[in-house]
């Protein structure tokens, strides 16, 4: 059982480092942009994935962080 909790934490967090990667390469492919409105919309889509990214992240690591303390005597 604990192994499928494992599996699906890493899994979470690998995937999330993906977007993240992702979500910080439109953030700088926005500012090479010309047309203002395709500057503001990839600006503003890559931030929304960005946070997604670090929510999707940090939950994770308090599942771990909460299973790791419930296994403390």
């Amino acid at each position: 059982m604990t192994h499928i909790f494992w599996i699906k934490q890493i899994t979470i967090a690998l995937f999330s480092l993906l977007f993240l990667t992702f979500g910080v390469y439109l953030f700088l492919a926005a500012y090479g942009m010309k047309n203002p409105h395709e500057f503001i919309m990839t600006f503003f889509g890559s931030n929304l994935i960005i946070l997604i990214s670090l929510v999707g992240l940090i939950y994770p690591a308090v599942k771990i962080f909460l299973h790791l303390r419930s296994l403390k005597p």
